[in-house]
């Protein structure tokens, strides 16, 4: 059991809802970006979701690329990501860490390094964007065997005769995204993802956690109220942009956590 299944089991067993942070790993720089990652859980962060900086996000928004940028301009690489996990690790061995990119860094350490690499980080879960199910081989299976959830992206577009391949090796939890687009583009809307959610938890066990479009605290709490929990990226983003202190940005995230963990 990973340190995600073990947080879901204890989410069900307290009839809690799950909130899951995003952050971009070395946005503003290591430093400051240790510390808000350090303070997510006490924020009430169930989930982590590190963003790993790369140059072509084709996924994310206006408001992440420039995140990875700033990132990637400060230094950041695929090496000081596992670094700021490991870093975390010293003082939390329970908070889930889910590494969320995108394959090239990943294709270019190689594959049997870099799964060795982030299980000894800390590391418990991938999303990797762009990889579908048809490469599972490259790296899905892999990652598993290693003891790293796979998780997979399932899409306003993923129709019954997909969502099965979408899921067969899929992990941990899915992660259903709100909206067609990209990051931070549009907003959620519960009366959209309900009935979405729901057919796709008929068609797995595993949690449905719902992301994309998520920027307040009501609309965590709507959003967590038809699903399994609620991610929120861009919004926490733009609060680290705009130059709000660590306490602010914290603060922010608390807000958030106690709008999903309401429902």
């Amino acid at each position: 059991m990973t340190r995600i299944d073990a947080k879901f089991s204890d989410l069900r067993a307290q009839g809690k809802k799950a909130f899951v942070a995003y952050i971009m790993a070395g946005d503003p720089g290591y430093e400051t970006s240790l510390e808000i990652l350090k303070g997510l859980p006490g924020a009430g962060v169930d989930v982590i979701e590190l963003g790993l900086p790369f140059t072509d996000p084709m996924a994310d928004g206006p408001t992440i690329q420039a995140a990875g940028q700033r990132a990637l301009d400060g230094g950041m690489t695929l090496q000081r990501t596992l670094d700021l996990a490991r870093a975390f690790r010293e003082t939390d061995d329970t908070t889930p860490i889910v590494l969320m990119g995108y394959y090239n860094p990943i294709y270019s350490r190689g594959v049997d390094t870099f799964l060795a690499d982030a299980k000894d980080a800390g590391i418990d879960g991938l999303i990797v964007v762009d990889l579908p199910p048809e490469e599972d081989a490259e790296l899905c299976l892999p990652a598993q065997a290693a003891g790293l959830n796979f998780i997979r992206l399932a899409t306003p577009t993923t129709d019954d005769a997909r969502l099965p391949r979408v899921l067969q090796n899929t992990s941990g939890f899915v992660y259903y995204v709100s909206i067609t687009g990209i990051t931070g583009s549009a907003e959620a809307q519960a009366t959209d993802v309900g009935p979405e959610v729901a057919r796709i938890k008929a068609a797995t066990d595993l949690p449905v956690i719902v992301g994309f479009g998520i920027n307040s605290p009501e609309k965590s709490r709507n959003i967590a109220s038809v699903s399994d929990g609620a991610v929120v990226g861009s919004a926490i983003v733009s609060k680290i942009a705009d130059g709000n202190s660590v306490s602010d940005v914290l603060a922010f995230v608390k807000s958030l956590s106690d709008g999903a963990h309401s429902a």
